[in-house]
């Protein structure tokens, strides 16, 4: 499980262009740790994945989804911008975040 995790954060960190070293910067981490996470040698905590969630615009279920056209999907929101700062990263963690939880709380009215 490990392995499939580190495999779909890597594939929406650089879907969305970040850097390792800006992620780790966001998540407030060391670089070898998040490096082993996307290796799926080290799992990654609760938290980290619920930052990486907010970053990435997806619920964390998506980080253990073996079928990479549904991980595809949810890159309409992905900002592609180069050379974003710590504070950047914050500010679209926050956005994607309130986004994130306005389409749950759609989903779930519909239901």
């Amino acid at each position: 499980m490990k392995n499939i995790i580190g495999t779909n954060i890597k594939f929406l960190r650089e879907m969305n262009n970040f850097t390792q070293d800006a992620v780790v910067k966001y998540l407030k981490i060391n670089r070898s740790t998040y490096s082993n996470y996307e290796l799926g040698l080290r799992e990654a905590p609760l938290d980290v994945l619920e930052q990486l969630s907010d970053l990435f615009g997806c619920e964390i279920s998506m980080f253990y989804e073996e079928d990479k056209s549904v991980l595809e999907d949810i890159l309409t929101s992905a900002f592609r911008v180069e050379g974003i700062s710590e504070e950047d990263m914050k500010e679209i963690a926050y956005f994607k975040g309130i986004v994130k939880s306005y389409l749950k709380m759609d989903r779930l009215l519909k239901s």
